[in-house]
């Protein structure tokens, strides 16, 4: 993997650059759809492409792994071939996964025993063999395995967690020393910064993470309930830290204003399953605001869903269609609403990137950010 830099906002810590990977080329600022089971929820791999241009999609270890199942995907030739997406791919290790199952699941220092959500039964997680799982699903870009503490967290839970996750990380760059890509295409391991929200501890464990010289690096962590100030603020510490001339990922944030300001501090990757989950429930987001389809008032609004963007889906079909088919209960509605929003956030890291290569972001940004909150 090749990340190079192209430049750097004149009004902010923004950035723009290029992600070369064995599957294609990732520019960025980017945001990756969320596809937890092979499958982005009501999108087909083609309208991903066409309708919404996503350069790189995610895949999730923990479900992957207990269905279909690392026999199914290794005969298959990897995910790639499995469901049919021919761009980059990167999974996540399965550690929020784990954290969510608080109930049902032990941590130690070999791993995390963890039940299955499917039918009860008992695994193993560890870090080499999470990291032997991700080579069988194919990613081109690999998560490390870690702990992800919940929000909030007591200080000694936080320092003890975050240093389990550096032992980990040590033993998933030796794994993936010791073995070879399952399909013959590069994969990459990205380590992740944890620490909660202490600031000395996410300087620790960003420098930590920085002096393992990765080809890329993540922030976790900072989608798990804390108020957005905090995230800001955690976000910039440690984007401070890691270095410039490696990609930056924030995983699993977040609204399009959570984007934006997080750009602004030098994030570079983002993830969320906000524009897919929110669609199915009727939340439509535009550059005008956030529209709340089910609404009355759009029953006789036969305005596009969106003039103003380049989805095929936002401009054929009217606000009235779309409120009627969630009236009505059709599977059409989510779907077309999850394309719209997909599309949009695809859109929005994209005039990011063009405003940073103009050197105009800042201000657009400031402008933008009260628009995108608008409730309409």
């Amino acid at each position: 993997m090749i990340f190079e830099l192209k430049t750097t906002d004149s009004g902010s810590k923004a950035r723009a650059g290029v992600i070369t990977t064995g599957h294609g080329v990732i520019e960025t600022p980017i945001f990756m759809p969320v596809g937890t089971v092979g499958s982005v929820k009501a999108v087909t791999q083609e309208q991903l492409r066409t309708d919404i241009n996503a350069q790189i999609i995610l895949g999730n270890t923990y479900h992957l792994y207990l269905r279909p199942g690392l026999e199914v995907l290794s005969k298959a030739g990897g995910l790639h071939k499995f469901n049919g997406w021919d761009r980059p791919l990167l999974t996540d290790s399965g550690g929020y996964q784990v954290f969510s199952l608080a109930a049902n699941r032990k941590i130690k220092e070999e791993g995390c025993m963890f039940q299955s959500h499917i039918d009860g039964s008992r695994h193993l997680f560890t870090p080499e063999n999470v990291m032997d799982i991700q080579r069988t699903i194919g990613a081109d870009i690999i998560m490390a395995f870690d702990e992800c503490p919940p929000y909030p967290s007591e200080y000694r839970y936080a320092r003890k967690s975050m240093e389990l996750t550096h032992r980990w990380l040590d033993r998933c760059i030796k794994r993936m020393a010791q073995t070879e890509p399952a399909y013959g295409h590069e994969q990459t391991l990205f380590p992740i910064v944890q620490g909660s929200t202490y600031k000395d501890l996410r300087t620790i464990s960003a420098t930590e993470i920085a002096a393992r010289e990765c080809a890329g690096n993540a922030i976790g962590g900072l989608s798990v309930g804390e108020p957005e100030e905090d995230m800001y603020e955690m976000c910039g510490l440690v984007c401070d830290i890691l270095p410039a001339h490696k990609p930056r990922y924030l995983m699993g944030v977040g609204n399009p204003w959570n984007i934006l300001e997080n750009i602004a501090l030098g994030v570079d990757m983002f993830d969320c399953v906000m524009p897919t989950r929110n669609g199915r429930n009727g939340m439509l987001f535009t550059w005008e605001g956030v529209i709340n389809i089910k609404n009355k008032k759009f029953a006789t609004d036969f305005t596009p869903i969106a003039e103003s963007t380049d989805c095929f889906a936002s401009r054929q079909y009217s606000k009235a269609y779309l409120r009627h088919l969630f009236a009505a209960g059709e599977i059409l509605g989510m779907q077309l609403a999850s394309i719209h929003n997909l599309a949009f956030y695809l859109e929005l890291v994209k005039e990011a990137r063009k405003q940073i290569l103009a050197g105009t972001f800042a201000p657009w940004k400031e402008k933008m950010v009260p628009q995108l909150k608008t409730r309409l």
